[in-house]
């Protein structure tokens, strides 16, 4: 079904299940003796969910090795460099002296219980409320712990959750590390707008942002859905990805920011994969472009 205004989802449905999928590869990546992540986490919480493809993905029961960008190499070696990005971003900012951090659209995130926080820091999760009441529903019953103060805020990012956020003890004055990964696409363009705009307004000089840059004005289009489409249904998904996209040209992420007063840092998607020692598969170029992922910092 196609997106709507004021549509809403759980992590079994529409653009819920992009996080099951996310947490399921993360769950994949922290298997075996020399695993690539460390996400005790993500395999319960995508067992939790139920959705049959993504159990018997991590179990090892769908055979898509011959997809090369379904393939288990690439999917661990993609969602390793991803991951290990905005982890160390939020390590370098806590090191830096921030103490409040902000994870934006937070899905099946589970950030807040596995890195490092400095003592003192205070963790925001934003996301859908059936989203959040599910992952620290089914957290709880799993004894596990925040390693930070973790605050949780039910709302879409469509609608006014700044105002939600500073409900919750969120403190302008305060120096903030901002994520949006894997958001984008799920937002119009207008919304994508006004999120990098709420989050200026929200920051105190020095704050930092984490997110992901794609230099066309059109990168979320039918073609690439498509190709995505084809992925999903090999999983046995029965979802349309342009029905989750929001299509049409919209802002280019470094020159938004540039322009409102962050001082931009790119770094692509390839450069990450060879410092991680993984060499870049050309399908993910055609299926994602040339994207980079990016860090910034207000002045």
């Amino acid at each position: 079904m196609a997106r709507i205004d004021n549509d809403t989802w759980d992590l079994a449905s529409s653009v819920g299940v992009t996080a099951t999928m996310v947490a399921a590869s993360r769950a994949i990546a922290s298997q075996g003796p020399d695993p690539l992540l460390d996400d005790p986490l993500a395999d319960p919480l995508v067992r939790a969910v139920g959705l049959e493809p993504f159990v018997r993905l991590i179990d090892g029961e769908l055979d898509v090795d011959d997809d090369p960008l379904m393939n288990r190499k690439t999917r661990t070696e993609r969602i390793t460099v991803r991951t290990r990005f905005f982890d160390d971003f939020f390590v370098s900012a806590g090191e830096a002296g921030l103490r409040q951090a902000v994870i934006l659209a937070s899905g099946l995130d589970t950030r807040a219980y596995r890195l490092p926080w400095p003592a003192g820091t205070v963790v925001y999760e934003i996301d859908q409320p059936g989203v959040i009441e599910f992952k620290t529903r089914t957290l709880a019953d799993l004894d596990a712990t925040p390693a930070a103060e973790l605050r949780v805020v039910g709302i879409d990012l469509r609608d006014d959750w700044p105002t939600a956020l500073r409900q919750s003890g969120f403190d302008v004055n305060q120096q903030t590390a901002w994520s949006a990964e894997g958001l984008l696409p799920y937002l119009p363009p207008e919304a994508q707008d006004r999120l990098f705009d709420h989050i200026t307004t929200l920051s105190a000089p020095g704050s930092r942002l984490a997110t992901e840059h794609f230099p066309e004005r059109n990168a979320f289009s039918d073609k690439r859905a498509q190709r995505l489409t084809e992925q999903w249904h090999r999983l046995g998904l029965d979802l349309d990805v342009s029905d989750l996209f929001y299509l049409g040209e919209r802002s280019v992420v470094m020159e938004y920011l540039t322009s409102h007063g962050w001082q931009v840092t790119a770094y692509p998607a390839r450069e990450l994969h060879e410092r991680n020692g993984f060499e870049f598969p050309e399908d993910v170029l055609a299926a994602f472009g040339e994207m980079s992922y990016v860090s910034a910092e207000l002045r």
